[in-house]
């Protein structure tokens, strides 16, 4: 577990409140002390992020988690989005989506998405890949101290 003193939160982006349950529930077993925040369309996602855009760089997510195929505004053009702006451009993206498509991994890494991970629908297999993404991203790597662009 992370000895950081302060949580990191996680923004999962995913349409399927199957998915994100069992994402919740697979952080909840790595006693992760992570706080996971939750849109279930594109629109959400992007409002949310505005919103922290407006408050302290301290309020940003240190990791998004972002299905491709969802409602309202599409995973990709959320993607672009984020990584087009400079206030956002440095939080990492993890794609975590169903799609296997050899064009939506080329496009995602266009966008310059972080990593493409697709899910499994084996429970041991998903619950071993959100493991494997929070110990790397959120206990591992050295992230960014996310600052908005004057």
């Amino acid at each position: 577990m992370s000895m950081d003193a302060n949580p990191k939160t996680l923004f999962l982006v995913e349409d399927n409140l199957g998915d994100i349950r069992l994402i919740q529930e697979a952080l909840k077993r790595t006693e992760s002390n992570c706080r996971v925040v939750v849109a279930r369309d594109g629109m959400e996602a992007i409002a949310y992020l505005c919103q922290c855009k407006s408050q302290s760089p301290q309020v940003y997510p240190d990791l998004i988690l972002l299905d491709l195929n969802l409602p309202k505004k599409d995973g990709r053009e959320v993607l672009a989005d984020i990584k087009g702006d400079p206030a956002l451009m440095h939080i990492p993206v993890v794609v975590l989506t169903t799609s296997r498509n050899e064009e939506d991994i080329l496009h995602s890494y266009d966008l310059h998405v972080n990593c493409f991970i697709s899910k499994s629908r084996n429970l041991a297999q998903l619950f071993s890949i959100v493991e494997g993404i929070k110990d790397f991203w959120l206990e591992t790597a050295a992230l960014p101290c996310v600052a908005p662009q004057t």
